[in-house]
C-alpha cells in the first residue's frame, strides 16, 4: 500500500533507472548526480512499500513489481514531455515540436529540409527522434511522425505523400572489378550488403517475391545508414531509395526493374494538434518537402 503520493521526480528517476539498468547512466540521462538518483529510487521504494531493484556490481535488476510499473512510468514520461511541448507551443509560432522518422529519412531527407524551415520559423525548436520503431502518437511520444507504413490508429491526421522505391545499387568501380549481375542467380558471386539480426526486412522481401536469405549477406548491419555508407564506399551491392542513389554520381543500378521494393511515405500527427500553430507549420512544411523529394 502506498503510504505517500510519490512525486513525478521519483517516477522520472524510476523510468530512467529501469530503462538504463544503471544508477550512473540514469543520473547522466536526467542531468543529476548518482547519489541523488539513488535517494529518489529509495524514496519511491519506501512510498510503495516494496523493493524495485536488486542492486549489484553489474547494475540494477528490476523486480517483478518494477516490471509491472515500467509501462505506466513510460507513459507518464511521454505525457510529461508532450505537456511540456504543448505548453511551450500554445501561444503562437514559437515552441517545441517533436518529430519521429526512420534513421534514413531523418538523416538523408529531413535534415536537408530543415535549414529552410528554421530560417522561416526561428522560434520553433525541433526535436528529432530517429528510429525505425513506430512511435505511438496517441500517447504523444512525438507530435509528428514520418512513416513508411499506413497508420492504423484512430484519432490521427494522416497524409499519404506518395511512394518511393528501393533498388539495388553498387559503385561503378565495384562492378568494374567484379562484373555486373544480370540475374538474381548472379548475385551469389557478389558481396551483398544486408541485415544482421533484424529478420523483418528479409521477410518483407520474401513476401513480395524477391529471393532473400540472411546467410547470403557477406557484410551485415541492421542500421540502414551503415548499409548506405558501405554501399557508397564500394564494399558491395546493397539497397537504397532511388532518390538518394541519384545524389551519388558513382552509384549504378543493379538489376533495374527486376528488383523493386515500394515504400509508401506518410506524414502523421495527432488530431488534437490541429490547432497548434508550430506543429501545423512543421507538418505542412514536411509534407511539401517530402512530396518534392518523391518527385525528384
Amino acid at each position: 500500500m502506498i503510504n505517500t503520493s510519490p512525486s513525478w521526480d521519483l517516477w522520472r528517476a524510476f523510468d530512467a533507472a529501469i530503462e538504463t539498468r544503471s544508477l550512473s547512466a540514469a543520473a547522466r540521462r536526467l542531468g543529476a548526480t548518482q547519489p541523488t538518483l539513488g535517494r529518489q529510487i529509495e524514496a519511491l521504494e519506501a512510498a510503495l512499500g516494496y523493493p524495485l531493484f536488486v542492486r549489484s556490481q553489474r547494475g540494477l535488476t528490476p523486480t517483478d513489481g518494477a516490471l509491472a510499473l515500467a509501462p505506466l512510468a513510460a507513459t507518464m514520461a511521454a505525457t510529461a514531455g508532450a505537456l511540456a511541448r504543448a505548453g511551450a507551443s500554445g501561444s503562437g509560432v514559437t515552441g517545441v515540436v517533436r518529430v519521429t522518422a526512420s534513421e534514413v529519412i531523418a538523416c538523408e531527407v529531413l535534415a536537408p529540409l530543415l535549414p529552410e524551415f528554421r530560417a522561416a520559423h526561428p522560434g520553433i525548436e525541433i526535436e528529432i527522434s530517429a528510429s525505425n520503431a513506430v512511435a505511438d502518437l496517441l500517447t504523444r511520444e512525438a507530435d509528428i511522425a514520418v512513416r513508411m507504413v499506413p497508420p492504423r490508429q484512430q484519432a490521427l491526421v494522416a497524409r499519404r505523400l506518395g511512394t518511393t522505391e528501393v533498388g539495388l545499387y553498387a559503385r561503378a568501380d565495384y562492378l568494374a572489378r567484379n562484373g555486373t549481375p544480370t540475374s538474381f542467380d548472379d548475385l551469389a558471386g557478389h558481396t551483398l550488403i544486408g541485415y544482421d539480426r533484424d529478420r523483418a526486412p528479409v521477410d518483407q522481401l520474401r513476401a513480395i517475391g524477391i529471393p532473400a536469405d540472411p546467410r547470403s549477406f557477406a557484410v551485415r548491419a541492421d542500421n540502414n545508414l551503415v548499409q548506405h555508407a558501405l554501399l557508397r564506399a564500394g564494399v558491395g551491392i546493397g539497397g537504397m531509395q532511388h532518390q538518394l542513389a541519384a545524389r551519388s554520381t558513382d552509384l549504378v543500378p543493379v538489376l533495374p526493374g527486376a528488383f523493386r521494393l515500394p515504400l509508401e511515405i506518410w506524414v502523421v500527427m495527432h488530431e488534437d494538434l490541429r490547432g497548434s500553430k508550430p506543429v501545423r507549420a512543421l507538418f505542412d512544411f514536411l509534407a511539401a518537402g517530402l512530396e518534392a523529394y518523391l518527385a525528384g
